[in-house]
């Protein structure tokens, strides 16, 4: 992306301010952070805090080993460094938020990723300052994605799509649920994913497959085993996320029978994706293939979420979710269900709103695949 993208959200972000009452944004490394500099910084023990002001340049407080970060910048900002002498970093805080002009004031955070470390540093060097959720600026800003940012996604979705491709022929009985995860996360950096991955991919074998966020184990692959593998890639920092299942040989008729249930409950949330409804919508549409199937209790969780700079981020494909689709808005659609120790099916597409309807993003087949076992 170009600097001047940067400038126009820095430039979008104190339009908005004005109208919250905030007098600036501060915030830690994280996807709000990168999304407004392009810039990535990780957690550590050292603080960073980028400030964001209502006028003005942005304002930097970190270490001066992350100095080269900001050296090559081309949109001003005004940094404060420190050395690795803690003592001292309460008086960087102090320096920075006065010229900041935030002695005092409202400052907006993200309460679900700013640290107590970062929380101490600015209460210590402002106590009259007060923090208050820019949680709904930030979502407003970023919820909508440019033409640039779906081009990015797309491709994560095809680099995921890929790497799990080449992964299939890997999968064979006496293969744990950890070497095939293995072997895919090291696919997807082949297929050019970012090393930073959404997450690390579930591959959950039989009755395992009935927790929805299992963690691979040992767990060896056998003959009538369901395989459920949750997976996604990174591109340019922005992400996909896709579930398919799969079979070793013949499955219990009644786990086949799910699976249909959840791809039909997938296809009619698809449907009924279109601007100007309330996500509820989607996740009605879906819920209600599962629940006339007889299976409602075993679909536990919403249909979907966000997804962009985060894994999950907003808008939430929930019951509870009233907020209205419009074009641009990027989601997950991942109906299942889930039978406590026997299996469970997900089947989860990357999903965009345009001007009339739902774009899958994601294309891989969604039906059951079954795998040849080898004689």
């Amino acid at each position: 992306m170009t600097e001047q993208i940067f400038k126009d959200r820095q430039k979008k972000l104190q339009s908005l301010l004005i109208k919250t009452g905030l007098h600036a944004v501060g915030l830690n490394p994280g996807p709000d952070l990168t999304y407004l500099t392009g810039m990535d910084f990780h957690l550590m023990e050292r603080p960073v805090v980028g400030i964001f002001p209502i006028s003005g340049d942005p304002v930097f407080i970190l270490p001066e080993l992350e100095a080269a970060k900001i050296a090559s910048l081309s949109f001003p900002i005004r940094p404060f460094l420190f050395n690795e002498n803690p003592d001292t970093w309460t008086d960087v805080f102090r320096a920075a938020l006065e010229k900041a002009d935030l002695a005092a004031g409202k400052l907006g955070i993200i309460p679900r990723r700013l640290r107590l470390l970062e929380q101490n540093y600015l209460m210590g060097a402002a106590p009259d300052l007060k923090l208050e959720s820019a949680q709904p600026i930030l979502t407003q800003m970023r919820r909508i994605k440019s033409e640039d940012e779906i081009k990015f996604m797309v491709e994560a979705a095809r680099i995921a799509e890929c790497a799990l491709t080449s992964t299939i022929m890997a999968i064979k009985p006496g293969a744990t649920e950890k070497e095939i995860a293995g072997r895919l996360v090291g696919r997807l950096l082949q297929e050019g994913s970012d090393p930073e991955l959404p997450f690390f991919p579930i591959v959950s074998f039989g009755e395992n497959t009935a927790n929805p966020h299992a963690t691979p184990t040992n767990r060896v692959l056998n003959p009538g085993d369901i395989i459920l593998i949750d997976w996604g890639a990174s591109h340019q920092g922005y992400f996909s996320d896709i579930t398919r299942v799969f079979s070793m040989g013949d499955l219990h008729p009644e786990i086949d029978q799910i699976a249909k249930f959840v791809e039909d409950a997938n296809a009619a949330a698809r449907a009924a994706v279109k601007p100007g409804i309330p996500a509820s919508a989607v996740d009605r549409a879906a819920r209600q293939v599962i629940e006339d199937a007889g299976y409602g209790e075993y679909f536990f969780h919403r249909t979907g979420h966000g997804l962009g700079r985060e894994a999950h981020e907003e808008p939430y494909i929930s019951q509870f979710d009233q907020t209205i689709l419009e074009p641009g808005m990027t989601f997950t659609i991942e109906p299942g269900i889930y039978l406590p120790k026997r299996g469970g099916v997900r089947i989860e597409d990357d999903i965009m709103v345009t001007e009339d309807a739902g774009l899958s993003l994601t294309n891989a087949s969604r039906d059951l695949t079954q795998l040849l076992i080898e004689e």
